[in-house]
């Protein structure tokens, strides 16, 4: 396989490469540590003091499922976990929400009938 440079970006992308088999380009994935260093360089580079991960993304993504009202079940499954309690974790943030954590859909509709986002 040869190697296609691509043009240079500040978000890595997947190296392009010639399949003889089928000739054709196509992209491969990259390894996890490509992701993990260029989200350690973009956290540096932004001036974010807290510290941030791919793992951080993970834990964003299941917080942001509950409190869109998705049921603990698919995320579970979403994140691959094999007990529910470990997705349990996240609910501590919805009982830091005073109860608000799942919107009702009647909360949705204003006055006049009409939904809302």
């Amino acid at each position: 396989m040869n190697v296609i440079p691509h043009p240079s970006t500040s978000a890595p992308r997947a190296p392009k490469l010639l399949d003889r088999m089928r000739s054709e380009i196509r992209r491969h994935h990259l390894h996890e540590s490509v992701v993990r260093k260029a989200i350690y360089a973009a956290v540096r580079k932004t001036g974010i003091s807290k510290k941030a991960s791919c793992h951080t993304f993970r834990h964003s993504f299941a917080t942001h499922l509950l409190m869109a009202g998705y049921d603990i079940r698919t995320i579970q499954e979403l994140l691959g976990h094999k007990d529910v309690k470990t997705t349990m974790i996240y609910t501590h943030i919805l009982q830091n929400s005073g109860g608000r954590g799942i919107v009702s859909p009647a909360d949705t509709i204003d006055g006049m009938g009409e939904t809302r986002p």
